[in-house]
């Protein structure tokens, strides 16, 4: 068994790496590290650790010729370099070199060589949009609402687009969701990120080690002849119910280590009210019942950091008011910061985390005035997070059929659905491109797959920028039922970028 990877040097992907090589099969792994010094170290210290095992190809992943030699002769291509927020927010051309463009590479690449290797694309639970107590539970399939101005999940999009749209071999998509790794604490603790979690998000976590040694589970089962069936098909990467919570449990739980809480250190008014991402994964046991990955939960993990980072401990000797002073306030001030947006007047991310401007400024400051999820004030919590409890969003067309025995009936219902048509005649391929037409008109050619499965439609109108779901969503039930969820029906706005900076701008008369 031969490997190419790209984004060893991430969190899962040194897992991936690691779990891989302890593969008996596993003949060699071709890693690609970019010409960065940082990479350096990198490269000698798995030379020395796994010697021949790890072959190592320098460039850059926009190069054409440098992903068609990491690819060659392979087996099986993992594609998990990613250009990730904050980085992604301060550097928007890197995000786009990187998930987007990088993406394009590698697929191009795969499919040009013969036989093409089994590809493995890391997608985002980003690439869902924001959720929250109303519909906390998702599933592949569910709307594809990227958030406004996330640089990183528009890109990522449009990578997981085009490997759809690739017409490869053999394939899969997964879906990552938020990641557990020693360095969570340190690593959200320099940017005003940390306070675009809005409270009642619900976030299923899972750690870098399990997802590594799902990919390994994945080639193990493959290599035996177990799993036929999986190829080509989209799934969500998840922790299960041992990594359900919320924002504010993530504040909690992180905080703690060092003698802390979500109330010590966090004002509600810090927070956005919408515009981030996350949710649950109704589906999340299907990778589970093939690969029996799930082992981390996040309480857990939470203790193993603190137990891997000492250091953390001293925090509890020191005043409260004093790590929210120095660690904490400070980033109000970051230019990433929702409350900085609000004190800059900066209109479009205020509208969008907030609704508006007197929507912020009217926030409290105290958690008492502040409905919480994970504190029973929607209900009961642990029952909120049974997926037998879960309300689920409708695709459109009859969901209880197995793909196999989808007709052109169920695209023409998905389709209407979505304030459109499809065009062609379904011939019984999943996989065979037809045409469909959009609510403004636009014809594309896309797989039934990719609508009904994976929950993309018109790339013209799905793919940001810009962002006008207030208008889609008012043709569109597949849109609405979830966009309404943190938007009022009355809002008429576009979210845009121009030069690359965000703006807002209301609808024209004619609905543009």
């Amino acid at each position: 068994m031969k490997i190419a990877m790209t984004g060893v040097s991430g969190q899962m992907g040194r897992e991936v790496l690691r779990e891989t090589l302890e593969i008996p099969e596993a003949e060699w792994v071709r890693v690609l590290l970019t010409p960065k010094k940082r990479n350096n170290k990198l490269a000698k210290s798995l030379k020395k650790r796994y010697g021949a095992r790890v072959q190592i190809v320098r460039g850059g992943i926009t190069d054409q010729a440098v992903c068609a030699a990491l690819v060659e002769g392979t087996d099986y291509v993992v594609h998990m370099a990613g250009v990730i927020p904050p980085a992604s927010d301060a550097n928007p051309a890197s995000s786009e070199a990187c998930n987007k463009r990088g993406a394009m590479c590698i697929i191009d690449a795969v499919k040009a060589c013969s036989p093409q290797p089994k590809y493995i694309h890391i997608s985002t639970v980003a690439v869902y949009g924001n959720r929250n107590e109303k519909h906390p539970f998702g599933r592949v399939g569910d709307p594809l609402l990227v958030s406004a101005f996330d640089r990183y999940a528009m890109d990522k999009l449009y990578g997981e687009r085009y490997c759809l749209d690739a017409d490869l071999d053999s394939w899969i998509i997964l879906r990552q969701t938020a990641m557990l790794h020693p360095d969570m604490l340190k690593n959200n603790v320099s940017d005003g990120l940390m306070f675009h979690t809005t409270a009642n998000a619900p976030l299923e976590w899972v750690s870098a080690r399990d997802s590594g040694y799902l990919i390994r589970r994945i080639f193990e089962r493959d290599l035996r002849g177990e799993i036929e069936d999986f190829w080509k098909n989209i799934y969500n990467i998840g922790a299960g119910k041992k990594g359900m919570c919320t924002g504010y449990d993530t504040f909690n739980d992180g905080f703690s280590i060092i003698g802390g809480s979500a109330e010590k250190f966090v004002r509600p008014d810090w927070l956005a009210l919408r515009n981030f991402h996350g949710l649950w994964f109704y589906d999340g046991d299907v990778l589970e019942q093939l690969f029996s990955y799930q082992r981390d939960g996040v309480k857990e993990y939470w203790k193993e950091i603190a137990r891997h980072h000492k250091i953390y401990a001293l925090g509890k000797f020191v005043p409260a008011k004093l790590i929210d002073f120095f660690l904490f306030r400070r980033l109000l001030r970051h230019p990433n910061s929702p409350r900085r947006w609000v004190e800059d007047g900066d209109e479009a991310k205020v509208i969008a985390a907030y609704g508006s401007l007197r929507a912020a400024r009217a926030l409290s400051s105290d958690w008492k005035d502040y409905k919480l999820l994970s504190k029973g004030d929607f209900g009961d919590y642990d029952a909120l997070r049974d997926k037998e409890n879960a309300v689920l969003l409708s695709h459109g067309y009859d969901e209880s059929k197995p793909i196999s025995a989808w007709t052109g009936e169920d695209l023409a219902s998905a389709a209407r659905f979505r304030g459109g048509e499809c065009c062609g005649e379904y011939g019984g391929d999943p996989y065979q491109k037809l045409t469909w037409r959009c609510h403004d008109g636009h014809e594309f050619a896309t797989s039934p797959f990719t609508v009904l499965r994976g929950g993309h439609w018109c790339p013209v109108c799905q793919q940001p920028a810009p962002w006008d779901f207030d208008r889609i969503a008012k043709f569109s039930p597949f849109v609405a039922q979830v966009w309404y969820d943190s938007h009022e029906k009355d809002e008429n706005r576009v979210y845009d970028l121009e030069d690359g900076k965000p703006v807002v701008r209301a609808l024209s008369e004619d609905g543009r």
